[in-house]
């Protein structure tokens, strides 16, 4: 929490400043909670402020754009452009054929990307800079992972690369990125990062030229070293580019069209989606023992979807206990809850997890007489031979939704305790469609299902130049209130070319 550290600081030193030291009061007279929520409600108004900035809005007002409006420019002014950011960058930001055309190409068909992934970037480039800066590498290279993974942490490549920067399994182990049955560590957005710049710093180090490092990012250092033999003996990218293979080709240009879309996205009237989540409003916890994130959604009230998006590192709901603890990463209202209630998080996870113990077995006492206790061993016999399992009275039960081994338990007149030793189950946990053991006398019938209700059927709607979105309602016979019930993430202000409504 650096962002509260710094807050923390400053409020402390502007309190501690407005009195000479004999006024001031001693530190066990102030009041603490007092002072948290001061401290607290700063921090709110600061990240809101920071994550929010729509500076971008200005812009677009000042060119007096249309929503649907898709600017086009020049040739002389995508170069100006791409020559100020070089100036500002080491990275050579070159005017050719290659990269205009790729701009142009984005600018026209990739705007619904570019507006995904800025809104994408809110979470990910403030770490990616700062882990930039710590290796002394260019800021640039953030835009990296955005031709890499869309800034998508889960993503995996057919041949199997996976994360915000797309690792390979062998090169993540060399960056030391470790997976296991829990964990993979190409999907934790800091370590994978910080795996990033340094194979990044390595790859510089041998070519010298920021283009050719980010070939053999791409390719591998092998096909990058055969292209400047065949050659030549050429060190820069567009030498050597005819002999790379054809996808690193355009792997430099995508780079710069990435680059040059997410500076200049006002001027060409492209909004950022909204984001979730900022990155400096993210906070951590770390696991003194193992957790389901089902359980951190029931105690905090977090929708589990959210946690799982946050925690990409994770391959199941699943946080295991390893050492070092594994941490959890969420809204810093989240995790300030839940660290606030850390025996109650791990008791529920006990209740809810832990396997029962089995149930006593029944004592039999035998009496002193000869003959009474020929008698009441014989009845108990019985009543032990009535207690065990029969193939008669067995019966089978398929868990439909809503049900739990209590209220099966009394349907069919057994304990819990008889339906887990029956099924060889540790723990109370069924699901839905699984098939229970049971040894009863008692027969229930079984429950008609209703046939599901059939599925309404979605259709879409392409948007072509010069459609609104109440001209579209008005053509597919909707209100504009019910076309944006069926498109709840879309801004009815800003639609594009080319892209998807839901008019059904």
């Amino acid at each position: 929490m650096k962002g509260f550290l710094l807050v923390f600081l400053m409020i402390n030193g502007y309190l501690f400043s407005q009195k000479p030291a004999h006024l001031v009061r001693p530190a066990d007279t102030l009041n603490p909670d007092a002072f948290f929520n001061t401290v607290q409600q700063s921090l709110k108004m600061f990240y809101a402020d920071y994550a929010y900035q729509k500076n971008y809005d200005s812009i677009i007002n000042t060119l007096n754009y249309e929503p649907d409006q898709v600017p086009t420019f020049s040739d002389e002014v995508y170069c100006e452009r791409l020559e100020e950011m070089s100036k500002k960058s080491p990275f050579h930001m070159d005017c050719n054929q290659a990269t205009l055309s790729t701009i142009k190409f984005f600018a026209a068909q990739r705007r619904g990307f570019v507006r995904v992934v800025m809104g994408r970037s809110a979470l990910y480039f403030d770490l990616f800079g700062e882990k930039l800066a710590e290796y002394g590498l260019p800021q640039e290279l953030r835009y990296l992972s955005v031709i890499e993974s869309g800034l998508r942490p889960q993503v995996k490549s057919r041949a199997g690369a996976l994360g915000l920067w797309q690792f390979m399994y062998k090169t993540g182990l060399y960056f030391g990125l470790e997976e296991n049955s829990y964990i993979d560590e190409r999907m934790d957005p800091e370590k994978a990062t910080d795996a990033a710049c340094r194979y990044l710093k390595q790859l510089y180090g041998i070519y010298g030229d920021w283009n050719l490092a980010l070939a053999a990012y791409n390719a591998g250092p092998g096909n990058v070293n055969h292209a400047i033999k065949r050659s030549g003996g050429q060190t820069t990218y567009w030498g050597v580019r005819e002999y790379l293979p054809k996808e690193t080709q355009g792997y430099v240009p995508n780079f710069i069209a990435a680059a040059y879309l997410i500076t200049y996205h006002a001027e060409h009237n492209i909004v950022p989606m909204e984001a979730k989540v900022h990155n400096a409003q993210l906070d951590t916890m770390c696991m003194k023992d193992g957790v389901h994130m089902n359980t951190i959604a029931q105690l905090v009230t977090w929708d589990l979807e959210d946690i799982k998006a946050l925690n990409p590192v994770y391959k199941t709901a699943f946080i295991p206990k390893m050492s070092p603890a594994r941490c959890l990463t969420g809204p810093m209202e989240k995790i300030n809850l839940l660290v606030s209630l850390e025996d109650s998080l791990y008791s529920l996870e006990k209740s809810i997890y832990a396997p029962k113990p089995p149930a006593p077995k029944p004592i039999v006492v035998m009496p002193l007489d000869n003959q009474q206790q020929i008698d009441s061993t014989a009845t108990n016999v019985e009543e032990q031979d009535s207690l065990k399992p029969s193939t008669e009275n067995l019966q089978y039960h398929k868990v439909k939704t809503g049900e739990n081994l209590k209220n099966i338990a009394l349907k069919y007149g057994v304990t819990i305790e008889q339906i887990l030793e029956w099924n060889g189950l540790q723990t109370t946990n069924i699901y839905v469609g699984q098939k229970l053991k049971l040894y009863s006398s008692k027969t229930v019938a079984p429950t008609p299902v209703p046939a599901p209700k059939p599925v309404p059927a979605k259709k879409y709607y392409t948007v072509k130049a010069g459609d609104t979105f109440g001209k579209i309602a008005s053509r597919n016979n909707l209100e504009q209130s019910q076309l944006k019930k069926l498109n709840p993430g879309v801004n009815i202000n800003n639609i594009t070319v080319g892209q998807r409504i839901r008019i059904k």
